[in-house]
């Protein structure tokens, strides 16, 4: 390994010890699932596929010869679909030439944006605990990542506002917010958005809006767009994607919305990334967004319903926890079943899969080592509600095993 890797995956928390890749945690959890034929709640993937009438357009589309290049900024007819989208859901108005950028999933948007907005010296803010890709991308930037937590309150998790203005300052470059937020399911609200604008505003940073549960939200809870907010349209980029809110994850399409000039910079950075892709499956999610709301709706009230299944379960087991106002994840406490052998979340989670066959993640996965985020929540497990009802029930009934869970996984249920 060379030195300047070895420094990005430490920063990133890529590298074991001897200096070797470290897999990710859903890696992991999921081979541990596998190896004890676990019911798997750790990897937020669905386990049924997306609407049949938007993958035959794709499978047309395959067959009519939509198999070579597309244009690196996306195909025209999408483009168009994703400005029309945007401001009928949240009444911006974009360009759809000029201030869309289709990508490769909403991680490559990620990864150009900031790959094209900092450097060396630059200080990207993320909320913490965070989706697990942005510690790597800030790291290959050669950026610093600073991190404000959550702090779960009152049955919530919600932004710690004394430590959010602490947290941005003249070096800060770049502030990522994700709400829907993933891992906690966090929904964040009109006035805690309005204090992020507020600060990006006072140090004159852009901002990245991970939006990819956008449309996935529960119990009334309405996900408000940042770049709506008054002085905040020329400095935020809105990111998005088709996997979560059709249920096609494998397709990886997802796009940048934001000014002409920022999005210009993005494209800079991602011609030489994918430059282009999902030839086939960009015409299916032109006509999904123009014409899927009822599928969207329909996805939403059965992930609540899912989503209520799991949250009873988890308590009948005793378990306390945070009811998500939306994404796929229900955060838990494991404390009640912490021991010698399993005193944290992160060894709670690596026992389960054998001790009862059931696989999650801890949240400590999703926080900066040693940070007071991840020692807050050290015995805290995130698990997956995007999954069918059987196989949740199948969770629930050998959850409701953990008081006496002492025989491996395999002399339990074969």
């Amino acid at each position: 390994m060379t030195e300047r890797w070895r420094s990005v995956a430490a920063a990133a928390g890529l590298a074991a010890d001897d200096g070797s890749t470290r897999p990710t945690i859903f890696a992991e959890m999921t081979a541990l699932a596998l190896a004890t034929d676990s019911a798997n709640l750790g990897q937020g993937f669905p386990d049924a596929d997306g609407p049949e009438w938007i993958r035959r357009i794709a499978a047309e589309a395959i067959l009519q010869g939509e198999n070579q290049y597309p244009p690196g900024r996306g195909i025209p007819a999408l483009r168009e679909s994703i400005a029309q989208h945007r401001l009928r859901h949240t009444g911006i108005a974009v360009d759809p030439s000029t201030e869309v950028l289709v990508t490769a999933g909403a991680t490559e948007a990620l990864a150009a944006a900031l790959l094209a907005f900092t450097g060396p010296g630059d200080e990207v803010v993320t909320l913490e605990p965070f989706y697990d890709a942005y510690a790597a991308l800030i790291a290959m930037s050669g950026a610093t990542h600073v991190t404000v937590p959550l702090r779960h309150m009152d049955g919530a998790f919600r932004v710690d506002r004394a430590a959010l203005a602490d947290a941005v300052g003249d070096r800060t470059r770049v502030i990522v917010i994700n709400t829907p937020h993933n891992p906690t399911g966090t929904v964040l609200s009109a006035d805690e958005l309005g204090l992020i604008a507020d600060v990006a505003q006072r140090v004159d940073a852009l901002v990245l809006t991970d939006e990819v549960y956008e449309h996935l939200t529960f119990d009334g809870a309405r996900h408000h767009a940042l770049a709506a907010l008054p002085g905040m349209a020329d400095r935020t980029i809105t990111i998005s994607s088709s996997g979560k809110t059709f249920s096609l994850t494998g397709w990886k399409i997802g796009w940048a919305v934001g000014p002409a000039p920022l999005i210009e910079a993005i494209t800079a950075v991602k011609q030489f990334l994918t430059y282009s892709g999902g030839a086939p499956f960009q015409p299916a999610i032109a006509r999904a967004l123009a014409a899927g709301d009822d599928d969207i709706l329909e996805l939403r009230d059965s992930l609540a319903d899912r989503r209520d299944l799991l949250v009873s379960g988890l308590r009948a087991a005793g378990f306390d926890l945070v009811v998500p106002g939306g994404t796929y994840f229900v955060c838990a406490d494991a404390t009640p079943f912490l021991s010698d052998a399993a005193p944290d979340g992160a060894a709670f989670a690596r026992m389960l899969p054998g001790a009862i066959g059931v696989a999650c993640v801890p949240i400590s996965a999703f926080c900066r080592a040693g940070s007071e985020t991840a020692s807050a929540l050290s015995s805290w497990v995130r698990f997956t509600f995007v999954k069918d009802e059987r196989t949740l029930r199948t969770a629930i009934d050998r959850l409701s095993r953990l008081g006496g869970a002492a025989e491996p996984a395999s002399e339990q249920h074969g």
